[in-house]
């Protein structure tokens, strides 16, 4: 809208008022700025609008995909979550497992903790037969020095039956020359 002023010093031609040559010329300059803010929204509109369109390729896809992410990684989660509580109960089987394997090997100690013992009894009395057969020992060394003397006794008397052997038979060789039978 073009501004419609009259030049100063200058009188309208209609024969007006001064005062409603003002009023009038408030009234354009007022129109005017309304027509200008007018214009200034809608170019702010118009801008906002061009830019929401760009943020709309922006946002929109990056909205899509963190949503896929996100599904993506509450199924991660999901997966993981199922596989600590099967981690968990497998743990817990094999730990029940190795708690009455211990409690057998426990037992297995017991036993074998008393069969130690009585085994150290054993020993004991093992100790003392031991030193019982003391005496038996030297009885046995008695007796094996016996058993020498009578060996060199044999021995002897074998030599003396070789020799008297030898004595007896050259005469008897000798008369059994002349005996006829």
């Amino acid at each position: 809208m073009a501004h419609h002023e009259t030049p100063k010093g200058t009188t309208p031609a209609a024969g007006g008022s001064s005062k409603e040559q003002s009023d009038a010329e408030a009234f354009a300059s007022e129109v005017n700025e309304t027509q200008l803010h007018a214009f200034a929204i809608e170019r702010l509109s118009q801008a906002f609008e061009t830019s929401a369109k760009r943020w709309e390729l922006i946002v929109y896809p990056s909205l899509f995909a963190f949503i896929i992410l996100a599904a993506y990684g509450f199924y991660l989660v999901f997966s993981l979550a199922q596989d600590v509580h099967y981690l968990a109960i497998s743990v817990d089987t094999n730990m029940t497992v190795l708690a009455s394997n211990m409690q057998s090997i426990s037992d297995n100690v017991g036993q074998m903790s008393a069969n130690v013992r009585t085994m150290a009894v054993s020993v004991d009395s093992m100790a003392r037969d031991v030193n019982t057969l003391e005496p038996m020992l030297t009885s046995m060394q008695t007796m094996d020095r016996a058993m020498q003397h009578m060996t060199m006794s044999t021995s002897s008397m074998r030599d003396d039956m070789a020799v008297m052997n030898q004595n007896v038979s050259r005469p008897m060789h000798f008369m059994n020359w002349f005996m006829p039978w």
